[in-house]
C-alpha cells in the first residue's frame, strides 16, 4: 500500500461551549469536547446500557471555527470530520502529558450542525445557521431549509416527498 489514511468521523453532542483562543500568530483556535454514546441491551438482564466516550475537538480552520463559536453550545448535535493527532506538553507542575485530539486543519475537516436551529431557540433571537452558512463557503443538505410546497387535496405524505426529477 502506497499511503495511509488518518480520518475520524464523529456524530455527537457538545459537552461544553466552544472555547476560542488565539495563537501567537493571531490565528484563532476553537476547542470543545464531544460526547459519543454507544447504547445496547444486555442479553442476560435485558437492561439498557450506555457507554459514553469523550473526544477533544480542536479547530484550526477559521471559517469552521466561526461557525462553532457562533452557533454551537453545550448539548448541540454536530457531525465532525477531522484527523487524529497526539501531542505532548508539560503541565504547570512540570509533568509530561500526552493528549489525543480530533483536529480540523486549516484546509481539511468538516463541521456540520445537526440541530434544526443550531441548538438555539427562536426566543434567543438567533436567526439560525441556515441564514448565514453560505457566507462560509460550506453548504450541506442538513444546513438548507426544507422546501415548502402546498399539498394537493387528498395527496399522501409520500407523494409530497417524492421528487419527479429522479433520473431512473
Amino acid at each position: 500500500m502506497a499511503g495511509s489514511v488518518n480520518k475520524v468521523i464523529l456524530i455527537g453532542n457538545l459537552g461544553r461551549d466552544p472555547e476560542t483562543r488565539r495563537m501567537n500568530s493571531g490565528d484563532a483556535v476553537v476547542s470543545f469536547s464531544l460526547a459519543t454514546t454507544d447504547s445496547w441491551r444486555d442479553k442476560a438482564t435485558g437492561e439498557r446500557k450506555d457507554r459514553t466516550e469523550w473526544h477533544n475537538i480542536v479547530i484550526f480552520n477559521e471559517n469552521l471555527g466561526k461557525i462553532a463559536d457562533q452557533y454551537c453550545k453545550k448539548g448541540s448535535k454536530v457531525y465532525v470530520e477531522g484527523q487524529l493527532q497526539t501531542r505532548e506538553y508539560t503541565d504547570k507542575d512540570g509533568n509530561q502529558r500526552k493528549v489525543t485530539e480530533i483536529v480540523l486543519q486549516r484546509f481539511r475537516g468538516e463541521l456540520t450542525l445537526l440541530d434544526s436551529r443550531g441548538g438555539r431557540s427562536e426566543a434567543e433571537g438567533d436567526r439560525g445557521f441556515e441564514d448565514s452558512s453560505s457566507s462560509f463557503g460550506r453548504s450541506s443538505p442538513m444546513e438548507r431549509a426544507p422546501e415548502r410546497r402546498p399539498a394537493a387535496a387528498g395527496a399522501s405524505r409520500v407523494a409530497d416527498i417524492i421528487d419527479d426529477d429522479i433520473p431512473f
